[in-house]
């Protein structure tokens, strides 16, 4: 079991004079929190090139650099060469390896499905384990323009603003409201832990299990059965298992038949063993509370 650190923590870089931190992360306004789980910002200073991991998890990401672009690659989509200043990722079954370096600044976003259906306005399973530039599906707004703003604000709070603003305006011009059915089934899906079988989430939303299938493409992004896999990953992650416990007692717990069907889980999902991944990710010792969001990346390990 593995889990991030706080969300209030901010870090520095070991050179810092204090002028601004490297990293901060902060939670959306409350008005927000349907649709956003966090904003990430960062900022590179003659950095080295930096690999890091990237998860599957049931957040969409939305990233917005300036100065050093991003370099893009999953097990679906081989290394292009091209450098991305801006990039939306859907929901995912594989791993994305991200590099960045040099001189630069950044914002991610994590949205929820539901809040990404509504703040995009296209069904979701066109982004689904793939990459998209913003401007291709939010329009020109959300490219250079909304760029250039977050890099002439004066610092981190004013660009939460100008995120709460571009967020907010887009959402009250939407015409993608998701459906009751699919919250409803969302929701009883996430606070299973993706351990609800289909059938029974199909029964309790009175929709056959087609149809919700039809459903969860159009405004989740995956089938019910992907989203669960991702949920089961998710919470074997940063769920309920204490110190000391094994990946046999993290299965059991998280509903993987056993430590075998967790194992095949986790090189499927994350292309490595659930023991490399958790000796790469950072453990909370402090008794601190654990992210209200998913466990979405952790540095690569070296080529």
């Amino acid at each position: 079991m593995v889990r991030e650190s706080a969300p209030h923590e901010e870090r520095h870089d070991p050179a810092d004079t204090g002028a601004e931190p490297c990293r901060v992360r902060r939670h959306p306004p409350a008005w927000l929190r349907g649709q956003v789980v966090s904003y990430t910002g960062y900022r590179m200073s003659a950095a080295p090139v930096a690999r890091r991991l990237n998860l599957p998890s049931t957040t969409v990401t939305l990233c917005l650099t300036w100065g050093a672009p991003l370099d893009l690659a999953s097990d679906r989509e081989p290394p292009s060469g091209r450098g991305w200043d801006a990039v939306l990722l859907g929901l995912r079954t594989g791993p994305v390896i991200s590099r960045t370096g040099g001189t630069g600044h950044g914002v991610q976003l994590e949205l929820t499905p539901l809040g990404a259906y509504a703040l995009l306005g296209m069904p979701l399973n066109r982004l689904a384990d793939t990459m998209a530039h913003p401007v291709d599906v939010l329009g020109r707004a959300w490219g250079a323009d909304l760029t250039e703003r977050l890099a002439q604000a004066s610092g981190w709070e004013s660009r939460w603003a100008i995120l709460d603003a571009a967020i907010a305006a887009r959402l009250a011009d939407s015409r993608c409201r998701p459906s009751p059915v699919v919250s409803e089934a969302w929701s009883l899906l996430r606070a299973g832990h993706g351990t609800l079988p289909v059938g029974r989430l199909a029964e309790a939303t009175g929709r056959s299990r087609r149809r919700l299938e039809v459903l969860f493409a159009e405004q989740i992004g995956l089938a019910p059965k992907s989203a669960a896999r991702v949920l089961r990953f998710q919470r074997a992650l940063t769920g309920p298992a204490g110190p000391g416990a094994t990946w046999a007692d993290t299965a059991a717990a998280c509903g993987y038949h056993d430590q075998a069907h967790l194992a095949r889980e986790f090189r499927a999902l994350a292309g490595m063993t659930a023991t490399g991944l958790q000796a790469l990710a950072t453990v909370l010792t402090d008794g601190a509370d654990p992210l209200a969001h998913p466990f979405t990346s952790v540095l690569a390990p070296p080529l």
